[in-house]
């Protein structure tokens, strides 16, 4: 993996931006699908996160408005897959008491 740092400068000698080349990209991105967290990978990579969360959006094609949309309907079907699962383990637990109750030998 190679950083590309092309710092060009204008006739002001003003910075302009750096180039990274695409395998660079692509290996910041498979640092953030592996798990790791983006502040953590532009820290490693010397990278700002907003760079980071612009690669990935033009690399599964939405633009950062979508993304957002996107990340809140995720956010919206986990709440509802948790209060799923807690109602699913009130129930069990309750089932198990009264299995508990109803297995009792009577002397």
């Amino acid at each position: 993996m190679k950083k590309q740092q092309q710092q060009q400068t204008n006739a002001s000698g003003n910075r302009l931006r750096r180039k990274y080349d695409r395998e660079f990209k692509q290996e910041a991105l498979r640092m953030l699908k592996n798990g790791k967290g983006a502040k953590e990978v532009s820290e490693q990579l010397g990278i700002s996160e907003q760079v980071l969360y612009n690669w990935k959006s033009k690399e599964t094609g939405l633009s950062a408005s979508e993304s957002t949309l996107e990340l809140k309907i995720a956010r919206e079907e986990t709440e509802q897959l948790r209060k799923g699962l807690k109602e699913a383990e009130m129930e069990r637990d309750i089932l198990k008491k009264a299995l508990n109750i109803f297995s009792r030998t009577t002397s």
